[in-house]
């Protein structure tokens, strides 16, 4: 794939801070600011690799600006659709986007993004630690739900605008302030309010509900040297796992699992394209293939990058 440079609008945070009274997370005003989306292929090394193991890649992309400094240290991503893309950061922001594909379905590009500053329970944007927003969902009414490590808890977000609601968590103390809640998934099979969030450091999940709680539920086994940092919830029974290991190199493993039993694994490494991989997608396209998205934080470091890529995958069974 050629190297190429895409440039797409997002929400001007500006625009965003100066109205206090308008909506939380997604009722404010856009405004322009430049994004590159640059082409990255699968292997430097050997740019017509294709493929690892049942894994088709489908394109993967670099995302940067020198108009902002808060596109960074994006955890966790949902889409809507076949090409609706919203993400959280770190830094306390819901970033969207929509994704460019090309005749074959393979990614190119990004255009028509906006970048809105989250807000607390108090109507006041979030910052420092209670902006570590970590894991998002979105359940079927459009409503975002968004989990938080170091200070612990979930919210809600509304589909129309307005302040978020904290939503049952855990019960249980995390053993790590920076290593907790980092996975959170919607789950509509189980309810429509329904959702599964799991602690990175142990890989324990907990079955929740807005209108319940929060019970204790599976023990994710965890590749060697890795940690649970996305969840999600697959048609037919199926869930995938992203765990991460980050000890100086990254490495990434994602795992299609289906009544207990891994069905398919891919696993990250350098020489391949490979950063701090943290957010996962999945949507279903013709033909039986689930295209899974896997979205990298950065940091904020110069030394890493977010990066965006795409991977087929088809069942052997229904």
């Amino acid at each position: 794939m050629r190297n190429t440079a895409v440039t797409v609008l997002i929400l001007c945070v500006a625009a965003c801070m100066a109205a206090p009274g308008a909506q939380s997370g997604s009722g404010r005003d856009p405004g322009p600011i430049a994004i590159t989306a640059a082409a990255v292929p699968l292997n430097p090394g050997n740019p017509s690799q294709s493929s690892i193991g049942p894994f088709t890649w489908a394109g993967g992309l670099v995302l940067s600006s020198s108009q902002t400094d808060r596109l960074h240290e994006l955890s966790d991503l949902v889409l809507t659709g076949a090409d609706h893309l919203t993400a959280v950061g770190d830094g306390g922001v819901f970033v969207t986007m929509r994704l460019l594909l090309d005749a074959a379905g393979n990614l190119t590009g990004v255009s028509d993004g906006q970048l809105t500053p989250m807000e607390g329970e108090d109507g006041v944007p979030l910052t420092n630690e209670a902006a570590d927003a970590e894991g998002l969902g979105l359940l079927p009414n459009g409503d975002r739900l968004v989990s938080f490590e170091r200070h612990h808890r979930v919210l809600l977000y509304p589909a129309n605008g307005g302040r978020p609601r904290a939503v049952p968590k855990p019960s249980e103390a995390f053993r790590e302030a920076n290593g907790g809640m980092e996975a959170l998934a919607t789950d509509p099979d189980v309810a429509p309010d329904a959702y599964v969030v799991g602690e990175e450091v142990t890989g324990q999940t907990w079955s929740c509900r807005i209108s319940t709680a929060c019970v204790l539920d599976r023990l994710v086994p965890r590749p060697a040297g890795t940690s649970l940092v996305a969840i999600r919830k697959l048609p037919a029974g199926r869930t995938a796992y992203l765990f991460r290991g980050f000890d100086g190199k990254s490495h990434i493993v994602l795992q299609v699992v289906r009544d207990g039993r891994v069905e398919a694994e891919l696993d990250l490494a350098p020489p391949l394209t490979v950063d701090n991989f943290e957010g996962v997608a999945a949507v279903e396209r013709p033909g039986g293939v689930t295209r899974f998205y896997l979205l990298s934080d950065d940091n904020a470091s110069s030394s890493q990058r977010t990066l965006l890529l795409a991977f087929d995958w088809r069942a052997s069974r229904p």
